[in-house]
């Protein structure tokens, strides 16, 4: 039910035309995704939950590729949660746009019958607020709503390969992992959901022994 079939596949290269990606753990992201998604950004940088997961399938098993991740803002707002009715609400414009980074697995580049062979999980991914983060860490204004995307490139071994660079790459989003960027939950449903859900939160857990 969640898979991705691409962004635009027209004229693109027989290594990534017939590529698909199936996004694991759809059921949980579309919960969260009903709730209102929140993911926290720190100065240090902070992983994802759920973690961006994905299931390849239709690569070239001997072709190399790069697997990237990138996150565009939904809109030129910025929000605030109104707890009264929660619910978030559009508090004026967008802050100027956080430097545009890319996170690549740090697998990459690998054959595609190595990236099919097992779910691929962008677990090392980390958000941060810090605009002058200097680890690579993918850096978003908090408050601000963003899409997840995850590119799928092939790696030309031809002398001019980039000529072909618009061919080379399948684009894949999926809607249910959309995301409010912010620096504590708002959402106090949100915070339920990601200790009930998140094998690392199960000292928040309600009855458990103190670890």
């Amino acid at each position: 039910g969640w898979t991705g079939e691409g962004l635009g596949t027209s004229g693109k290269n027989q290594r990534v035309c017939h590529a698909t990606a199936r996004l694991e753990m759809g059921s949980l992201w579309e919960e969260f995704n009903r709730l209102g998604t929140e993911m926290i950004v720190t100065k240090a940088g902070r992983r994802m939950f759920p973690t961006f997961q994905v299931k390849l399938s239709g690569l070239d098993p001997l072709a190399d590729y790069v697997l990237l991740m990138d996150f565009v803002p939904l809109d030129d707002k910025r929000y605030r949660y109104a707890f009264h009715s929660s619910s978030w609400l559009a508090a004026g414009r967008a802050d100027p746009a956080a430097p545009g980074r890319v996170h690549f697995h740090p697998d990459s580049p690998a054959k595609g019958a190595q990236w099919m062979r097992q779910i691929v999980s962008f677990d090392k991914l980390k958000l941060t607020n810090n605009l002058l983060d200097d680890n690579g860490h993918i850096i978003l204004n908090s408050m601000h709503r963003y899409q997840p995307r995850f590119h799928v490139v092939f790696v030309d071994p031809r002398r001019d390969s980039e000529r072909f660079a618009h061919q080379n790459f399948k684009s894949f989003s999926f809607p249910e992992t959309q995301f409010m960027a912010v620096t504590a939950y708002q959402n106090h449903r949100i915070t339920q959901l990601k200790i009930a859900s998140n094998p690392f939160a199960k000292g928040f857990r309600d009855g458990d022994p103190e670890p």
